[in-house]
């Protein structure tokens, strides 16, 4: 047996458990930003790592070795599965095919029935039922006629999903009137997979949390984000959350719970809405680091990433507990230019002096002034992504504000006048 890997029993004693020991390898499926920041937390605890993407010198594969191939390609998994003593993927939209492949030839702890259940929608809503959460009220949807006769129950605004695929908002429709019935219905069915209709929650937050779990059945979970999307994008998590602690401690129960029951390995990040009279209502899963949990990486004792690794590798789980309030907000393409330059000049902040334009009239004029002269205690810690192209609402990077207070965070976002033209 590799040194690197060793095997203990479990604490059942009627099975055999593999520890991954550093110096070994961990073999990601993708190659994104996700991948980067695991290669990068990871490699602190000793791993190397190989990435597997079809983008050139992709985000992960500017601090790791990278196989550059499609994520179809059988014989580039082949590759990637010799060369690594584990494997784990960044997003979950990976081709079945090719993960029962990585599994017979490689060792991969998140198996494939975890992905198998969250890349469809109305497998996961089912696997959460199942462990005794809820979720909005649903309907399969075959049919336009379907589709009507499940607003007649569901009433009226619903969320039409793809069953597959979709993020940032993509892959579903808010149906408001019957007027958009059809067209919501000939849109969406456009992507040759089953329809699930959601009946529309009016929340008052949403919330996520992200919970790790290791082959040996340990469990540990994040601290509560509070998460304000613009466009169907996440914009700000927000820690801790603002909401009552009996409900934090509610949601970290349930994303437990959902971990256990679904015998998860790695992380699972479950993201909820919280309705005004305070009751939790999953949304969505997904089986890996998340945007969500970014903060994690200054304001936690342990990041998500290095968590993921522990708990692929089934070391022991750090601490995840809060170390400063935080709030994160992300880098959009529309934003990065001037996050550029205020990293450069390190000047964040915008004061207003009046000066002539070419008419001699009085204008106001903005100029970069020094983050201190605010009065905030904020501390800003940048992370870009490495991406080669930039557009809008592509997301490019984070910056995780380190505060005293929550609101200090807020208002620098709105101080910075970057992000201008969303709201937080």
């Amino acid at each position: 047996m590799d040194k690197r890997i060793s095997e203990r029993k479990a604490v059942t004693g009627l099975e055999t458990e593999r520890i991954i020991r550093p110096g070994a390898t961990i073999g990601v499926l993708g190659g994104g930003q996700l991948g980067r920041m695991m290669a990068l937390a990871g490699s602190n605890l000793g791993y190397r790592f190989i990435a597997l993407d079809p983008t050139t010198a992709a985000p992960c594969g500017q601090v790791a070795e990278q196989i550059v191939a499609a994520y179809s390609d059988k014989e580039a998994a082949k590759l990637l599965a010799k060369r690594s003593d584990v494997i784990t993927y960044e997003f979950e939209n990976v081709d079945a095919e090719v993960a029962a492949l990585l599994a017979e030839q490689s060792y991969v702890p998140q198996g494939s029935r975890l992905l198998y259940t969250t890349q469809h929608r109305l497998r996961e809503k089912k696997a959460v039922e199942a462990a005794g959460v809820r979720v909005a009220p649903y309907a399969e949807i075959g049919s336009e006629d379907e589709l009507r006769a499940a607003i007649a129950k569901l009433g009226l605004p619903s969320v039409l999903k793809t069953a597959t695929g979709g993020y940032d908002g993509k892959g579903q429709w808010v149906i408001r009137s019957e007027a958009e019935i059809a067209a919501a219905y000939a849109e969406l069915s456009k992507a040759d997979t089953e329809l699930v209709l959601e009946q529309f929650i009016y929340f008052e937050k949403e919330l996520s949390v992200i919970a790790a779990r290791s082959p040996r059945g340990e469990i540990k979970t994040f601290p509560v984000a509070e998460n304000i999307h613009v466009d169907n994008i996440l914009h700000v998590s927000i820690v801790p959350a603002r909401i009552a602690e009996s409900i934090q401690r509610d949601a970290e129960r349930l994303a437990a719970r959902i971990a256990e029951s679904m015998g998860a390995v790695g992380l699972l990040a479950v993201e909820m809405f919280l309705t005004k009279d305070g009751e939790l209502f999953v949304n969505e899963l997904a089986p890996r680091p998340h945007n969500s949990g970014h903060y994690t990486m200054e304001a936690c004792n342990a990041s998500q990433f290095e968590q993921h690794v522990r708990a692929i590798c089934n070391l022991p789980l750090g601490d995840p507990s809060l170390r400063t309030p935080v709030v994160m907000v992300n880098i959009l393409g529309e934003h990065i230019d001037k996050v550029e330059l205020a990293m450069t000049t390190g000047q964040w902040h915008r004061e207003m002096s009046n000066s002539e334009d070419q008419n001699g009239r009085k204008q106001p004029d903005e100029r970069l002034a020094p983050g201190r002269q605010t009065g905030f205690a904020v501390i800003p810690k940048v992370h870009l992504y490495g991406k080669s192209g930039s557009a809008p609402k592509r997301k490019m990077g984070h910056i995780n504000l380190l505060c005293e207070e929550v609101s200090d965070g807020l208002d620098w976002i709105k101080k910075t006048k970057i992000w201008r033209n969303q709201h937080s």
